[in-house]
């Protein structure tokens, strides 16, 4: 089941890039959230997990880029949005490969609840600027 679902309603941007790559994000999210709650090998779920999270900083860092080439005036403020959920993925992602923590129903509803906030109230903001 999928913890969660792009709809444009909640998630459009009216960005190209950016609602393309939050769908391919959802889809790794949902794939690393079933493989955690399914009961995968551990090395599967590390794998998706190092995966996702590949993907997160490289979007990030695309959006960063593109807001900095139109002088959105919000982009301090999203990148450290951006840079705290960056250090919550890679603390889990190094205590996960160590041993110390799993990726768990919890931990889906963490990124799950972030994206819903984060999307809406930062991603739209820079809507206007980045189609200019």
């Amino acid at each position: 089941m999928a913890l969660i679902t792009w709809t444009a309603e909640q998630f459009a941007t009216h960005v190209g890039f950016a609602d393309d790559e939050h769908k391919i994000l959802f889809d790794k999210l949902n794939n690393l959230y079933d493989l955690a709650i399914g009961g995968a090998a551990r090395s599967e779920i590390g794998a998706q997990l190092d995966d996702l999270i590949a993907y997160v900083v490289g979007h990030f860092a695309h959006e960063e880029k593109e807001m900095i080439a139109k002088a959105y005036s919000g982009y301090e403020r999203h990148k450290q949005e951006h840079e705290a959920l960056i250090g919550i993925c890679g603390g889990l992602q190094t205590k996960f490969h160590a041993g110390e923590a799993e990726v768990t129903e919890e931990v889906g509803q963490l990124v799950k609840g972030w994206l819903d906030s984060h999307i809406p109230t930062y991603d739209m903001a820079y809507a206007n600027a980045l189609n200019s």
